[in-house]
């Protein structure tokens, strides 16, 4: 006979780490889900804001009564109901307790609870007391009337309960934020009026569509006075999924020439926007400001002031950028994620929320009337029992006095309860001597009455919707107030371009032969007298403005381009183009030009081709640059010349040969990019040793400087009749001394 082996047990079970790994994550998400991070619908509350109030309705904190030091009820949670950190229970406490965090405040603080610039900055515990608000009597007026489920402590030894029974929303109403594992919430603020009034519409028609609670709930309503600007469409499309995005805006108005910023959106802190925009203006992205300043006080807790440089700013277009620049437009996150009633968290749509908050405050009431129903047929039970002993008080006392077992002998006697009985033996004699009958008969009557409509109300889902509905009324009137932040339909906001944020001022760019770049302001700038690194010296100027870009030709055609007022300044030697692009190895820059859009350039190379363009074409933000002017082998860049009127305008080529040539700028194509077409006729033999000097652009009236060593030849637009010819024709020879040119000027 085999001898069965048990096995044995050492204290300890044994299962794969994988597996034990999965379920204390599962454990612990399950924990942060539910009781730490995501609300209760019923009353909107974490377990740690329950615990808080609860423990000073306890403590006797009612609104009306006086306050405590904050640290003791902290201790009382943490001791009795809530074992973590004292830190963390009473920033959840100091959180209920501010105005600017909470649209309905839970909890009256007095002492420093922190402000819109710092929220936790608020002063220790031990130097704060606290107390209750009224309107957290909604929350608590029903709490020991049998509506609520109790459990025990985190230790057994006392009973909590298990949600607090509100009799408004209290989780639209003040929102809540929190993150779990795998989900998060975000419920924002609303206004008590809008959303009772919405409750209301739900029980007169349980139909009703998100849309239509939608005419009452029509969007958040955050602590501050700042504008929600999100579309009615968009904020529609919030309620009817549970999720998407709320728009807040700061109001400002004018006073005088300055900017006053009035209220910001929902958790902004005035010193981080005044440190945004001072950051802007030390980074001269601001130029419109000549100034900001804090303003605000006890009356007034956000004035920030911002004064323009000018009466002439556009005040729309300012405020407009910074409210895509700053905090002074915000977007917050909808999700509107809780622990329903049965237990499980789930996004939920407007009309679900309403619906099953109803539910759970029919159930309430439905409690609560049981639970008075009870307590009156006790009374009723025990008053009867009362009036027997009234009416035959001469024998009471004498089973009294006389008997051993009084109780059993009154219970025999008259056929009461034990209930009666013993409520008979604990009232004492000279209370029961000066009961009346009158008085009895009087409280059985009203008591008889109040019984009926309890039972008529319990019976009827007529009468108990219509008794929630006129609760919800009555605490609408006590506790509602006006809308705080104002629907207002608003255009997107518009960031200023960057040469916008400019101030427009002349600037003269100067480049060097080695490809370093400077700006100087003003337009009457010697450049020839200016500094220049060993072995350097100037290649080309152009006058421009502060809020134009510059473009760049290096010596394969490829153009660059950035903005004139990001140059360095003309008092040091500037830097190398080579720091902002990347031309190809070997390429130098050769050439230069700046203007508007629109404006237009000849670009020609010193083999004679070329074509006009827009400025536009020049620019682009690559760093490698864009192909643009087309080169045959040998041919070198010229400086573009800028064209005032393609009608009226002479184009002017010269060569080194001396033949100077001038047709209208209509005979040359305006192009995007490309080689051009000949300017100028060059004769075959001569193409390797003559070439293009220089192209200009003469307007009518202007006058063309020649340029040959240090001597300059002036001609007229009339004087240049005589070297007029057609476009690639050889043009005139200069006079004899004037054949070797160096450069041509427009003045």
């Amino acid at each position: 006979m085999t001898e069965t082996v048990r096995p044995v047990f050492h204290g300890f079970e044994q299962i794969p780490l994988r597996e034990y790994a999965e379920r204390a994550y599962l454990d612990y998400s399950m924990y942060v889900v539910l009781d730490r991070a995501l609300p209760f619908l019923g009353d909107g509350l974490k377990p740690v804001q329950r615990r808080i109030i609860y423990a000073m309705s306890e403590l006797g904190l009612n609104a009306a009564a006086k306050p405590k030091k904050s640290a003791r009820t902290v201790g009382d949670v943490i001791g009795k109901f809530h074992p973590h950190g004292d830190s963390a229970c009473y920033e959840a406490m100091v959180l209920m307790a501010q105005p600017f965090s909470y649209r309905y405040p839970l909890i009256d603080g007095q002492g420093n609870f922190g402000s819109t610039d710092d929220p936790k900055s608020f002063a220790a515990m031990r130097y704060t007391e606290s107390r209750l608000t009224p309107i957290a009597e909604v929350l608590l007026g029903e709490l020991g009337q049998g509506t609520v489920d109790w459990t025990a402590n985190f230790d057994g030894t006392l009973d909590e309960p298990s949600w607090l029974p509100a009799r408004l929303p209290h989780l639209l109403l003040n929102g809540t934020t929190g993150i779990a594992v795998g989900m998060a919430t975000d419920v924002p603020p609303h206004n008590l009026g809008e959303v009772v009034s919405a409750c209301v519409r739900l029980l007169d028609d349980p139909d009703a569509s998100v849309a239509d609670l939608c005419e009452h709930v029509r969007g958040p309503d955050y602590p501050t006075t700042a504008e929600i600007i999100t579309p009615a469409a968009d904020l529609r499309a919030i309620y009817e999924t549970g999720a998407g995005s709320v728009r807040a805006r700061a109001t400002f108005l004018k006073e005088g020439t300055n900017i006053i910023v009035t209220a910001l959106p929902y958790q902004v802190s005035p010193s981080k926007v005044i440190e945004q925009i001072a950051a802007q203006m030390r980074a001269k992205k601001l130029p419109w400001l000549e100034d900001i300043r804090d303003e605000s006080d006890h009356a007034n807790p956000v004035r920030i002031a911002l004064i323009p440089r000018s009466s002439r700013v556009d005040v729309e277009q300012l405020m407009g950028h910074l409210f895509v620049t700053t905090d002074l437009e915000r977007s917050y996150r909808v999700n509107l994620n809780v622990i329903g009633l049965d237990g499980r968290p789930q996004v939920k749509n407007l009309r679900m929320l309403l619906g099953e908050w109803l539910a759970f405050r029919a159930d309430t009431v439905t409690r609560r009337l049981k639970h008075r129903l009870e307590r009156v047929e006790r009374r009723l039970h025990l008053l009867e029992g009362l009036l027997v002993a009234f009416l035959n008080l001469d024998e009471v006392i004498r089973i009294i006095r006389t008997e051993d077992e009084p109780r059993a002998a009154l219970i025999a006697r008259f056929a009461l309860s034990e209930e009666q009985a013993d409520y008979i033996l604990d009232t004492r004699l000279k209370q029961l001597a000066r009961l009346e009958e009158m008085k009895i008969r009087g409280e059985q009557d009203e008591l008889d009455a109040e019984r009926d409509r309890l039972i008529a109300t319990l019976g009827s889902k007529a009468k108990l919707k219509k008794l929630i509905r006129d609760e919800l009324l009555a605490d609408a009137r006590k506790f509602g107030d006006p809308r705080r932040s104002p629907l207002v339909a608003r255009e997107a906001a518009q960031a200023l371009g960057e040469t916008e944020l400019v101030a427009s001022e002349p600037v003269t760019i100067v480049l060097s032969g080695k490809g370093w770049v400077r700006a100087a302001k003003g337009h009457d700038i010697d450049a020839s007298s200016l500094s220049y690194r060993e072995g350097d010296g100037l290649l080309a100027t152009v006058k421009g403005r502060t809020t134009q870009q510059v473009a760049f030709l290096d010596s394969n055609g490829r153009s660059y381009s950035t903005l004139a007022h990001s140059l360095p300044s003309a008092r040091g030697n500037g830097e190398p183009l080579t720091g902002r692009f990347s031309p190809a190895p070997g390429a130098s820059f050769a050439a230069m030009a700046s203007g508007s859009n629109d404006d237009r350039y000849v670009l020609a190379s010193s083999h004679g081709y070329g074509f006009v363009t827009r400025f536009e074409n020049l620019t682009g933000r690559n760093k490698a640059g864009k192909a643009m002017l087309s080169l045959s082998e040998g041919a070198k860049v010229l400086q573009p010349a800028a064209v005032g009127g393609v009608e009226t305008d002479r184009i002017v080529a010269v060569t080194s040969a001396g033949h100077l040539l001038a047709f209208p700028v209509s005979e040359l194509p305006e192009l995007d990019r490309g080689k051009g077409n000949k300017i100028i006729e060059i004769p075959k033999a001569r193409r390797g040793t003559e070439r293009v000097v220089a192209v200009a652009v003469v307007p009518p009236g202007g006058t063309l400087l020649v340029k040959s060593g240090a001597r300059a030849m002036s001609l007229s637009f009339k004087d240049l009749g005589d070297y007029v010819g057609a476009r690639a024709s050889r043009g005139g020879l200069l006079p004899r001394g004037w054949q070797k040119v160096d450069a041509l000027h427009v003045e």
